[in-house]
């Protein structure tokens, strides 16, 4: 079996296609290359990994002037022309897009060679290259619900998430709480910039509670300072620019705000964490609010927009929560009902069923 793993871009398409290669190579011993582009983290990640990548020129159509938007339209063409190319060298019995900017033109190629193609969207809304194919490729795994009706043959697979994940066992109310606040490899500025003076009030108010604030490498010294300013507790709170072992770090959480990243609510499913988001309102088709409106509800999540988030409202969300342990407990029940332990195995089996018809 070969197959191709077309797109990337962020970790958010990366690193869960790298996990669906490691299951066909493990399970099917199948041979499998990548196609991306040189801006994302493909090109860091994918040869760390050991698989081959093969690099195409496309730019963006999203988010960017009408000159950008020209030249991309200009130079699709040539990049399906491109993929052409590389599906006739390599000869796939299967392309995989994972979203970004490679995954259009190397669908729209499959689906000239008449190659199964299966579109990987973990998204609640699919971003412009999945909408693009959506009705054209052979089958789609998604992970919510809603988001079958883009897609032909669409099941609802889930993400793929560390293991670890699920292994987290439900953390019962006891007088002490933790709370959980990161924003992604770099940070978040909205939380670096307003949770330090919230969690010292918060501190104030609830004696038994600490803090674990994940900043992003570039904001961690002006976090620490306004914490210092705020004159929060010093004992009862943690800022640190990188967090490792997130399954570790979730299991000592009763309560995490983040972001809304398609990676990071099935992780909050998969461990059963209630949580607070704060979807990033620049995200590509804003996405990550409509991902946190499902988690939402159905009571697994509070969502609070960034356009309407001041100190007070913050405050008063965390508070509500933290003071009502019960709640707390019962998003934690519903987040996990996302949770889909067997996802990586699921897309890997659509895959290998494809290649079959």
């Amino acid at each position: 079996m070969r197959a191709l793993m077309a797109g990337g871009g962020s970790g958010g398409h990366v690193i869960p296609a790298l996990a669906i290669a490691r299951e066909l190579l493990d399970a099917r011993h199948a041979e499998v290359r990548f196609v991306g582009t040189a801006r994302g983290l493909e090109t860091r990640l994918v040869p760390e990994a050991g698989f081959p990548l093969d690099l195409i020129h496309v730019g963006q159509l999203k988010g960017v002037s009408l000159a950008t938007r020209l030249r991309t339209m200009a130079d699709l063409p040539l990049g399906v022309l491109r993929c052409i190319s590389l599906l006739r060298s390599f000869r796939p019995n299967v392309v995989i897009g994972v979203g970004g900017y490679a995954s259009g033109p190397a669908m729209m190629a499959a689906i000239l060679l008449r190659i199964p193609t299966l579109a990987f969207e973990p998204n609640a809304v699919p971003g412009l290259a999945n909408r693009l194919v959506g009705k054209r490729v052979s089958a789609a795994a998604v992970n919510f619900e809603q988001t079958k009706a883009y897609f032909r043959n669409a099941e609802v697979a889930g993400i793929p998430v560390r293991a670890e994940f699920f292994a987290i066992p439900q953390r019962l109310p006891t007088d002490r709480q933790h709370l959980l606040i990161f924003g992604g490899s770099q940070g978040a500025r909205i939380l670096n910039n307003a949770v330090p003076a919230v969690v010292a009030r918060l501190l104030a108010r609830l004696p038994n509670l600490t803090v674990l604030h994940q900043t992003g490498p570039a904001a961690e010294a002006r976090t620490r300072e306004l914490y210092q300013q705020a004159n929060a507790d010093p004992a009862r709170y943690q800022v640190s620019a990188y967090l490792d072992d997130m399954p570790a770090r979730f299991a000592e959480a009763d309560l995490i705000l983040c972001r809304s990243g398609a990676s990071t609510m099935a992780e909050l499913g998969a461990a059963g964490k209630a949580s607070v988001l704060i979807p990033l309102p620049t995200a590509a088709d804003d996405h990550q609010r409509k991902n946190a409106e499902v988690f939402s509800s159905v009571g697994a999540a509070t969502l609070l927009l960034e356009a309407d988030l001041t100190p007070n409202v913050l405050q008063n969300t965390l508070v509500d929560l933290l003071e009502n342990p019960e709640q707390i407990q019962a998003m934690g029940a519903q987040a996990r009902t996302f949770a889909r332990p067997e996802a990586v195995r699921a897309i890997a089996a659509m895959a290998v069923q494809l290649t079959k018809e």
